[in-house]
């Protein structure tokens, strides 16, 4: 059975109540043997406030996993004395990344199959002095990835971005041949990842029309047609660039099995408005399997007990059933 570490996230958030409620689930068992990384005092507060009949097992290595119902494994990394919640706060910014760089010594050294990242703050990894905008970015630096693409799964829909933590003025000078070229390779990746047989790759294009030939801007013509000509040329099963108002219908009705996208919120809003509460995040092109909800913070429902854990317990699912 494949051991997955958990990170904690933000304390301050609704990672601590959703990794609780998420593994007092018996079927997670079924899948994984997870372990959690983050701080005793703040696991402990969130059970109590959920009332769950859960227990917390202090271990120091996964290899001494034997946690059964009713217990929730625990890598205590000790960060946190005293935090504030439902506000980003510099110090779970810094305990943050301690949760995260243990987990990435845990999966490269083959201590553990897979790594589940509860949601942190951006704005608490900036007051802490960080440089990352969030853990794909993180992630990719410590494990010195140089390709590597965020895919976001959620009912019938899989999209895969070319750009990602960037504001919409600046993509259009980062929609180039070899960014493009990159995450349909990647595209491709994820499919095997997910076992997807014969896999049907889409290219959204940027603009209107996918540019109108060129009437609505000319990144379809001058960056991405070209980026797909080379990526047929290396066999990639690869078809577009589709205006952006018709290939989600078509990724919804099964006629695609993964959508290329030009920026996050391209990709991220339908995606969402099908499947809010059980989208994953999976990151493409690391040495190991990263998954995450799909979801933020949510500082506003933090510490109140009604978070929904659904998208921490389909994030954990898939990082059990990846492959790489």
């Amino acid at each position: 059975m494949k051991k997955i570490a958990i990170t904690m996230g933000d304390a301050a958030g609704v990672g601590p109540e959703i990794i609780a409620k998420a593994l007092y689930c018996a079927e997670i068992r079924d899948f994984c043997a997870p372990v959690v990384i983050g701080d005793r005092s703040v696991m402990e507060e969130a059970i109590d406030l959920l009332k769950l009949p859960l227990k917390l097992q202090i271990t120091n290595s996964p290899d001494e996993s034997k946690a059964g119902r009713g217990i929730i494994e625990l890598i205590d990394i000790g960060e946190i004395k005293k935090f504030k919640k439902g506000k980003p706060d510099a110090e779970n910014g810094k305990a943050c990344v301690s949760y995260i760089n243990k987990a990435v010594e845990l999966a490269l050294n083959k201590k553990v199959d897979g790594i589940v990242t509860a949601p942190i703050s951006k704005e608490a990894l900036k007051m802490a002095g960080m440089k990352w905008h969030g853990h794909t970015e993180m992630l990719a630096e410590l494990t010195d990835t140089k390709d590597y693409a965020m895919m976001l799964v959620g009912g019938q829909l899989r999209v895969i971005l070319v750009t990602i933590h960037t504001s919409l003025k600046s993509v259009p000078e980062m929609i180039k041949k070899e960014n493009v070229l990159k995450t349909i390779l990647l595209a491709k990746k994820a499919c095997d990842m997910l076992n997807i047989k014969n896999p049907r790759i889409a290219v959204a294009g940027l603009n209107p029309h996918a540019g109108e030939a060129g009437i609505f801007g000319d990144e379809e013509k001058n960056e991405i047609i070209p980026a797909i000509e080379e990526a047929k040329k290396l066999g990639m099963p690869v078809t577009g660039p589709y205006p952006p108002d018709i290939v989600f219908h078509k990724a919804y009705k099964g006629e695609i099995d993964i959508v290329v996208c030009m920026y996050h919120d391209q990709g991220l809003i339908p995606l969402k408005m099908i499947a809010f509460d059980e989208g994953v995040n999976v990151t493409v092109g690391l040495p190991f399997i990263r998954t995450s909800p799909d979801h933020g913070t949510a500082y506003d429902i933090a510490w109140k007990g009604i978070a929904n854990p659904s998208s921490m317990l389909e994030a954990i699912k898939m990082a059990a059933r990846l492959e790489i």
